[in-house]
């Protein structure tokens, strides 16, 4: 009885050690500095996020209040019309060369929203995915960890209706898929996006609320997406 009582204290403190060690982890990984450089890999999302209303901006700004000057340096690298393929081939140019410590893929939108425009292509599922992952190891391989963001919207109608609102769940599905098998941490911003549209779209319009024009932010857009990115970068 006595052995069996011992066994179980001495399990509750290794379970209890576990758990401390977890917890220390995960604010580890969400702890930044001033050595941190941190890129934003994306469209032109992306790119427009670099403006002063821009949720690139929005997150440098809220990072140096947070951390003052042991703030992480923050670039943007967005690209007008990109798709995963573009990123791939302007990696090691726009990312790699500048020695990331961490890197915010946000990618798919045109993937998915080239298929319905005149003359441009769409990504197949299965190259979107394999790229992905090529892109996600290439990065992790040079000591930086990533946060890949799921695509968010291509029109903001919450009930499931805007034309491309199946494909853009099925590459939200695979970016899922790659966030897990890479070890990657997510930014699940189609699941955020679709969230908050069934609380504040209550006129079911097709854009005007997080977006402009259904894909770019507005300026409540970018609010949007800084929060849900500096949820994931840092834990706030």
């Amino acid at each position: 009885m006595k052995f069996l009582s011992t066994l179980l204290i001495t399990t509750l403190l290794l379970a209890g050690l576990s758990a401390v060690f977890l917890a220390g982890c995960a604010a580890e990984k969400a702890m930044l500095s001033g050595s941190d450089r941190i890129i934003f890999f994306g469209d032109s999302i992306t790119e427009l996020g670099v403006k002063p209303n821009g949720f690139v901006t929005l997150i440098r700004d809220s990072l140096q209040k947070k951390y003052g000057q042991d703030a992480p340096e923050v670039i943007g690298a967005g690209i007008s019309g990109n798709k995963v393929t573009d990123l791939e081939n302007r990696l090691d140019r726009d990312v790699l060369s500048k020695k990331p410590t961490l890197v915010v893929i946000y990618i798919g939108i045109n993937d998915v929203w080239h298929y319905a425009l005149p003359g441009l292509k769409g990504t197949p599922k299965d190259l979107f995915e394999a790229d992905l992952k090529d892109i996600i190891g290439k990065i992790q391989n040079a000591g930086a960890r990533v946060v890949l963001c799921t695509p968010s919207v291509i029109g903001e109608k919450y009930d499931g209706t805007n034309p491309q609102d199946s494909m853009l769940e099925e590459y939200s599905a695979i970016s899922r898929r790659v966030a897990k098998e890479t070890g990657s941490q997510l930014c699940d911003l189609r699941k955020a996006f679709i969230e908050y549209l069934k609380q504040h779209n209550t006129q079911n319009a097709e854009k005007g609320i997080l977006t402009r024009d259904r894909v770019h932010l507005t300026d409540e857009g970018n609010r949007f997406v800084a929060q849900q990115m500096l949820k994931v970068i840092s834990n706030q």
